[in-house]
């Protein structure tokens, strides 16, 4: 289906619910019948045009939004014949309780010219924020808020503070898919700007500043003081680095780039412009608020495309499902087919939006800005500078027209060169290459640390050394050996297999393997999460032993260490020589492991089974290691059994060749 020839992803009877049925009433509606004189919502005068259904006293969507439309009219000529200084007197107060009070300000100020794509895109920050703030609500009376809107307007806790009526109003405008739905509408992309009517954002503007006037009411009887949630805070921005900034040329080459484009749907065209507006101007949440739905729409296109399902590009009836990204980006469809859009986007393209849109990990920018949960205001540049470049991407690969001009220009050529080269960051796999370096540069700060003069620990009376650390070291040089020839060549030393090999550059090459991270079935998920586990624990001790170390040394210079405390000490540093080598063998097989992490699919449920049981095994034996080099425990020759132990089983399993590694052919 060519983008050209769409001219509404609204399915019939959704159009027809948008953009014609809140119309067919024309006579006009008095202000003064919701408005009081102290500027109040008269809620009952709103709530009476709700209409219900005779059989089972639900909402009726048609004949309510029917009978509401004329009283969206009179709200929105309402703010009209107002000044933004009047509207400020008259409601800033109603908005404080969203936590967003100069947002709504704002959307005033875009009713007043009503400029489509400003007004769809106040609704999409409207309806997020609102969800946000009512949310907040919730959590006066309930525990765990509902994640969806739908779920949330439906329940009984928002009942309690503002009324049944009251919430049947707003599921008329949002939350439903029977009513209204503009939230899902916009933020899924199916609308395009001249799709929406202003005076239903107006009336959401209205409903808004009302329900802050019922919610005072409300803590004022209970004497309850709303708490707004913490925003999101992005953390570690230097990992969604994909892409160089965008300077005002390639912004420029990406506005001729839209209009050429066949992943742009051309209804969509003043959103995409917008977008790239926005960015210049500095307003980076509304840049990405608008960019998002209209790569959902793009990705629609090419999904509905590829697998020939065109009538899924229009929103769905309100009993089936809209064909939004989680669909799009799954590996099957509904019917159990193999979805054909993976193949077409290709890794890295899929990689990529898997990272920023749905890994637990990951940023999950949609799910976060449609829920309310990110402070629009301090939206970095950064984030929205990967989403545009990344569009960029999608717009020179999927064209109709000649745009070999556009690709061989150096800026997009280098935005090609990151896309097609973009490595999963958010994936457990991505997660787990990342804690093992990590750790290994943690168990490295070791070689530093200070020790006390073998003099002072000669004149120690009644320190008995451990010789057990030679025996460890011993073993664990047997294992090295079994396992030299699953590692790379160039990292092996014959002449001191443990300290050659259990290196942070073995970790980094191992590391720089690619594995792939897309669609990973439930017993790589499973292995990956004891192994992530493992890996944790081994940092912690990482921590625990330096921590204790410098303290340590620190009261031994000091003579601050009573007898008991000094003997404790030299254990430490004995327990240390063998510690160090174990933790590094470790974090070398959890790298092992998971580079033939998907070979998992050649063991039998029994063998499985058993190769799990020692890896949660291991798993025990760095979470005892934790409690005993504790500041608390302090159990240092403890920890030379444990080990024992532990390395036995480890050569044990070896032996056995029950290991990932051990499976390639």
């Amino acid at each position: 289906m060519a983008s050209d020839s769409v001219t509404s992803c609204l399915s019939p009877p959704v159009h027809y619910m948008i953009c014609k049925l809140g119309f067919e009433k024309k006579d006009a509606y008095d202000i003064n019948n919701i408005l009081s004189e102290k500027g109040e919502v008269c809620w009952q005068a709103v709530t009476e045009h709700v209409c219900y259904l005779e059989s089972d006293q639900s909402v009726d969507y048609i004949k309510s939004v029917r009978s509401l439309g004329p009283v969206c009219e009179s709200v929105d000529l309402h703010f009209k014949s107002l000044t933004k200084e009047q509207f400020a007197v008259q409601y800033a107060l109603w908005f404080h309780w969203t936590n967003c009070t100069e947002l709504f300000l704002e959307i005033f100020d875009v009713l007043q010219y009503a400029q489509m794509t400003e007004v769809a895109l106040g609704l999409m920050k409207l309806t997020s924020c609102l969800e946000r703030a009512l949310g907040d609500v919730y959590l006066l009376i309930g525990t765990d808020c509902p994640f969806l809107l739908r779920d949330l307007l439906a329940s009984e806790q928002l009942a309690v503070v503002f009324g049944k009526a009251v919430m049947n109003v707003l599921r008329v405008f949002v939350g439903s898919p029977y009513g209204l739905n503009l939230r899902n509408v916009l933020w899924h992309g199916f609308a395009s700007p001249q799709e929406i009517p202003a005076k239903y954002c107006a009336m959401l503007l209205f409903l808004t500043a009302g329900l802050g006037q019922l919610l005072q009411t409300y803590l004022l009887q209970t004497r309850c003081t709303l708490v707004h949630r913490p925003y999101v805070i992005f953390v570690s921005l230097d990992e969604l680095d994909a892409f160089p900034d965008l300077n005002h040329e390639t912004l420029s080459m990406a506005e001729e780039l839209v209009k050429l484009s066949s992943f742009v749907l051309k209804t969509m065209l003043p959103f995409w412009m917008a977008a790239l507006t926005a960015f210049k101007q500095n307003r980076y949440a509304d840049c990405v608020i608008l960019l998002l739905p209209q790569l959902e729409a793009g990705l629609r296109l090419l999904f509905t495309t590829m697998n020939k399902c065109p009538n899924r590009l229009l929103t769905a009836e309100p009993s089936a499902l809209y064909t939004t990204f989680d669909e799009m980006l799954a590996k099957h469809l509904h019917n159990e087919e193999v979805n054909q859009l993976p193949a077409v986007l290709e890794e890295p393209a899929m990689e990529f939006l898997w990272d920023f849109l749905n890994h637990q990990e990951g940023p999950r920018i949609r799910d976060r800005l449609s829920h309310g949960e990110i402070n629009l205001e301090t939206f970095p540049r950064e984030v929205a500078n990967q989403i545009v470049a990344f569009a960029i991407t999608l717009l020179c690969r999927f064209s109709d027209e000649d745009m070999f001009a556009f690709k061989e220009h150096m800026v997009i050529k280098t935005l090609m060169k990151c896309a097609s080269s973009y490595r999963s960051r958010f994936h457990p796999i991505s997660r787990l290459k990342k804690q093992v370096l990590e750790c290994m540069k943690s168990i490295y700060l070791w070689s530093d640390l200070p020790t006390v003069p073998e003099e002072d620990v000669q004149a120690l009376k009644g320190f008995q050394g451990n010789d057990e650390a030679g025996t460890l070291i011993l073993m664990l040089s047997e294992i090295v050996s079994q396992l030299q020839r699953y590692m790379p060549q160039n990292c092996c030393s014959s002449d001191d297999p443990v300290n050659s090999i259990l290196t942070e550059r073995l970790l980094i090459e191992l590391g720089d393997t690619h594995i792939c991270t897309l669609y990973s079935p439930r017993p790589v998920l499973e292995i990956l999460l004891v192994l992530r586990k493992i890996s944790t624990q081994c940092h912690r001790v990482s921590e625990q032993v330096i921590a204790s170390t410098k303290l340590r040394y620190k009261q031994w210079m000091s003579k601050t260490l009573r007898s008991r405390q000094r003997h404790n000490y030299l254990r430490m540093l004995n327990s240390i020589k063998f510690l160090s080598p174990v933790l590094r063998l470790i974090l070398v097989l959890i790298t092992l492991e998971l580079t033939n992490v998907h070979l998992v699919w050649k063991k039998n449920p029994f063998d499985y089974q058993q190769y799990l049981k020692f890896l949660k095994s291991v798993l025990q034996y760095t979470e005892n290691l934790v409690s005993y080099t504790s500041p608390e425990k302090n159990k240092w020759d403890e920890t030379t059994a444990l080990t024992n132990k532990a390395l036995i089983k480890i050569r044990r399993i070896s032996e056995r060749n029950l290991m990932l590694m051990q499976l390639v052919t």
